[in-house]
């Protein structure tokens, strides 16, 4: 896939409010036309005014004058509305699409990403959402007013239309020399600012480490370093803007004195009375002005555009395909197949799993074993189709797993891994994970897995909070949570690995008989070394 850069990246979600767009523009226009009212009208006034007489004209025209400035504010207060809804619902799309995307995203793409820290990219939205109104509105009305303003000048005179091309061609020419620099220095700006981001996340995850430890000063100095280097790239991305800055001065002056001497030549020469001089006084002002809202805005364009790349990072990452559409039976038994299986990862060289092949019958109660690093943990991950095979074939019911739709895979599908998958919420919340499961047979499985004292020693029961991570909950308890998310819905495949490490000794002899027991369905597969788990099983399987 193509990447793409900053700026189609902003075109193609511009693309999704071209009528929105075309309303602002719109308005824009609109408003770049109604500011000359002003000074049209005020040359018109001062005319009036060197009669010497009052008349129903002159309070007409300062009538219009005041027409066109409300009318020119009521404009900008829709452009407001139509952004501030632009902005919301970037907000809503962007929430949901990183809500879909990170749990959908390749393994293989995350071997070098620590997946957390990819959520950071989010708060880039809010970024987008404040530049946004800088570029509809500010952009759009500035370049309107100087281009209008441009011409109003050349009615004048055919020289100023010499100083508005001029004016044109060296603001093209800053940007296509300065702009490709400046966007280099805000994304690299950035990347330190995430660094530092990340690394403070890890100092709050591990923080006990950098309390006890010897060296208090460890984690302070390697903050230090990332804040060097992201106040160094800050700094040559300021030099940037301050040489644009200078040149938008630059040119400010040039116009205003340019505008200045012609105009004044003109009126000594008697070919611009006072009246039109005053207006191209006005006109000037309104163009310096307008001038400077685009210095102001530049550095919104860099955020934007960078925003964009942070953000395309995430959404550029490789989803997994769930494309099949053959189904398997939900709540019926599996059968597994592995032929010439082949799986390495992207940082090793030799694959950890090599040409294996092996077969899992229906309802079998398998017990995978093995030294440490011998792959367990990845054949379960792909059993559970979390990562796929670079060579070889698995199935499942005699479906290739191409061709099997992922959906019918993990509703049939129970899953124990060693990683703590705890997330903030209720009880009833971390068990289901959404699914519809009455609460009488919820309690039934709390009893098969030895729960109710820790019911029962809480006064909200399964609408009792649990922290992000178990925190404040004993691991036993944990273990129990994961393994009642996992068979709460009778699936027919079930995963685990080392599912019942932390739970007392007593406890795990009757949870094993219960999971191995024949009058469930599922075929079960298990990483383990426990003896109660292998009197139990039906089948080893050595790595």
């Amino acid at each position: 896939m193509t990447k793409l850069t900053p700026i189609q990246r902003l075109w193609r979600l511009l693309k999704l409010y071209k009528p929105e767009i075309r309303q602002i523009y719109t308005y824009a226009l609109v408003i770049g036309i109604v500011n000359l009212s002003l000074p049209l009208g005020i040359q018109a006034i001062i005319n009036y005014l060197q009669t010497g007489e009052l008349s129903i004209s002159w309070i007409l025209l300062v009538t219009i004058v005041l027409v066109g400035i409300t009318a020119a504010g009521l404009l900008q207060v829709l452009q407001l509305r139509i952004v501030e809804n632009i902005q919301q619902d970037i907000f809503a799309r962007s929430a949901f699409e990183f809500a879909f995307r990170l749990p959908q995203i390749k393994p293989r793409e995350l071997d070098s990403q620590h997946a957390p820290e990819l959520a950071n990219r989010f708060f880039d939205t809010m970024t987008i959402q404040k530049g946004l109104p800088k570029l509809l509105i500010d952009l759009s009305v500035s370049s309107f007013q100087i281009i209008f303003g441009i011409i109003l000048l050349s009615v004048y005179s055919i020289y100023f239309i010499a100083l508005g091309l001029f004016l044109g061609f060296a603001l093209f020419l800053l940007v296509k020399i300065t702009g490709r620099i400046g966007l280099e220095t805000s994304i690299k700006e950035s990347k330190y600012k995430y660094n530092l981001a990340h690394w403070l996340e890890e100092i709050g995850r591990v923080r006990r480490t950098f309390h006890l430890s010897q060296n208090q000063s460890f984690h302070l100095n390697k903050s230090d370093d990332i804040t060097v280097d992201y106040i160094t790239s800050r700094e040559s991305h300021f030099r940037v803007l301050l040489d644009q800055f200078k040149s938008f001065i630059g040119f400010k002056v040039f116009i205003a004195a340019g505008i200045l001497v012609v105009g004044g030549l003109l009126v000594f020469n008697q070919q611009m009375n006072i009246g039109q001089f005053v207006a191209a006084e006005i006109v000037i002002i309104l163009i310096i002005n307008s001038v400077e809202k685009l210095v102001s805005v530049w550095d919104n364009v860099y955020d934007v555009l960078t925003a964009f790349e942070k953000i395309g990072f995430v959404t550029d990452m490789e989803l997994q395909d769930s494309a099949g559409k053959s189904k398997i039976n939900k709540n019926g038994p599996c059968s597994i197949k592995l032929k010439n299986a082949t799986f390495h990862y992207s940082t090793d060289n030799e694959p950890i799993i090599d040409n294996f092949n092996s077969e899992i019958p229906i309802q079998s109660r398998v017990v995978l074993t093995g030294k440490t690093g011998s792959g367990k943990s990845t054949l379960l991950q792909i059993l559970a189709g979390i990562i796929n095979l670079d060579k070889g074939e698995i199935s499942i019911n005699d479906i290739p797993y191409d061709h099997l739709d992922r959906k019918s895979l993990h509703q049939n599908l129970g899953v124990v891994l060693a990683s703590n998958q705890i997330f903030e919420g209720t009880l009833r919340e971390n068990i289901l994970v959404g699914r519809q499961i009455s609460d009488e047979k919820l309690m039934g499985l709390m009893t098969k897995l030895e729960m109710n004292d820790f019911l029962k020693s809480n006064s909200k029961g399964l609408d009792l909070i649990l922290d992000s991570g178990g925190r404040r909950t004993p691991r036993c308890i944990i273990q129990k949570i994961h393994l009642a998310r996992a068979i709460c819905h009778n699936p027919g495949l079930l995963l685990m690995e080392d599912p019942l490490v932390n739970i007392p000794k007593e406890e795990r002899k009757s949870i094993i008989k219960f999971l191995t027991d024949k009058a469930h369905q599922w075929t079960l597969v298990v990483i383990t070394d426990e003896d109660d788990w292998i009197a139990n099983s039906t089948q080893i399987i050595k790595l």
